[in-house]
């Protein structure tokens, strides 16, 4: 929403915002820690009521929304996912400039896991496809990046599956989605791609150089190149996880070219870039035991992976995404972790530094996807 109440905070509150037009309440919140606060609302006149932890009261009355508007490219998403052993429909959201917390902003049209989600960057309009219910789903659902809102049905990929990866090339609306298996263990090549602005159900695009599952995908937006890296080409039985990166012009069907090598084989890990800056960077993973490894490489330039650095911990089933050219990337989520951490995408090197936490109740929140309005 365009208009917020702001404020500061010392302590662990909860604060409700009523609309004094009819005096029903518009926003119930609680923040928590120090530091400045922003909470969406409607524009006109509130009364906003904050209690602490302590029971201590404060009440102020007539006060005016102001209007503000988001920085382009910053606003982050996080959606689905698995916690306390389902999956979920959250959607989650983050000024990614910004350290803190996420806030809710909605739920999908199901609850799923393992989907993949894309953008069309600027344009604040973002996809969710694929996913485990159960079974599989082949759905796709869309979302308006800028206004916190539940999910809408967008319509269905080619074929139903989960644990897939998506690439946007931004503005210019073609979103793809890549890879994945289902329940029968059957491995996809398949690259299906859709209009991101219209709806309607994806259509065929080309396929992989691999078929596989788990994978990580990314682009440099306008540039119009997708990248996908990494994954497991094996069963449940037999792992498979391999290093390969392969690309695509996203605006162009057809099958997918090798690029080159990540520095380690790994499964479940979390990719995304700086946009037209053209650097992709690939976090966390599993091969044998959880990875903290971030490679990068020139989305241009087809080659092997360089080392970046590290994440803070150990994690695999990870989602990431960026303020593209404001060059931050974030990491969140994963196996036993529900914490956000961040990367400035141009400068390698160094360890990942904390952001803040989803919002999940639960101890971890694993299996989701992401986007932004980058």
């Amino acid at each position: 929403m365009p208009y917020k109440i702001s404020g500061t905070k010392s302590a662990t509150a909860r604060i409700l915002i009523f609309k004094e037009s009819d005096w029903s309440i518009e926003s119930n919140t609680v923040v928590s820690g120090s530091g400045a606060y922003e909470i969406d609302v409607e524009t006109g006149v509130k009364t906003i009521v904050a209690e602490t932890t302590a029971g201590e009261m404060f009440g102020y009355g007539n006060v005016t929304a102001f209007e503000y508007t988001l920085p382009s490219s910053n606003r982050g998403i996080f959606a689905g996912g698995w916690a306390n052993s389902d999956p979920i429909d959250d959607i989650d959201y983050i000024a990614i400039s910004t350290a803190g917390d996420a806030q809710d902003f909605g739920n999908l049209t199901t609850t799923r896991q393992a989907l993949a989600g894309t953008s069309n960057g600027t344009n604040n309009r973002g996809v969710f496809g694929g996913g485990f219910i159960s079974p599989e789903t082949n759905r796709i659902d869309y979302i308006p990046i800028n206004t916190p809102t539940d999910s809408v049905d967008f319509g269905d990929l080619t074929v139903v599956r989960y644990t897939l990866a998506a690439v946007s090339n931004g503005t210019n609306e073609r979103g793809c989605f890549a890879g994945g298996r289902n329940w029968a263990e059957t491995r996809f090549s398949t690259i299906d791609y859709i209009t991101i602005n219209s709806t309607g159900n994806a259509t065929s695009f080309g396929a992989l150089i691999q078929a596989r599952k788990q994978l990580a995908g990314t682009d440099n937006a306008t540039n119009d190149r997708g990248i996908f890296a990494g994954g497991d080409t094996g069963t449940v039985a037999s792992k498979n996880e391999v290093n390969t990166i392969d690309y695509i012009t996203i605006s162009s069907t057809g099958t997918a070219t090798n690029f080159g090598d990540l520095t380690l084989v790994r499964r479940d890990l979390a990719a995304t870039s700086n946009g037209i800056n053209n650097r992709a960077v690939f976090g966390g993973g599993y091969y044998n035991s959880f990875s903290n490894i971030i490679d990068y490489v020139n989305i241009q330039s087809t080659s092997d992976a360089f080392d970046f650095g590290d994440l803070s911990t150990v994690r695999q089933r990870l989602s990431a995404t960026s303020n593209g050219t404001n060059n931050r990337g974030v990491f969140a989520g994963g196996d036993n972790t529900n914490f956000i951490e961040y990367i400035t995408i141009s400068n390698p090197g160094g360890t990942a530094t904390n952001f803040g936490n989803l919002t999940s109740i639960y101890l971890y929140k694993l299996y989701m996807s992401a986007c932004s309005n980058a």
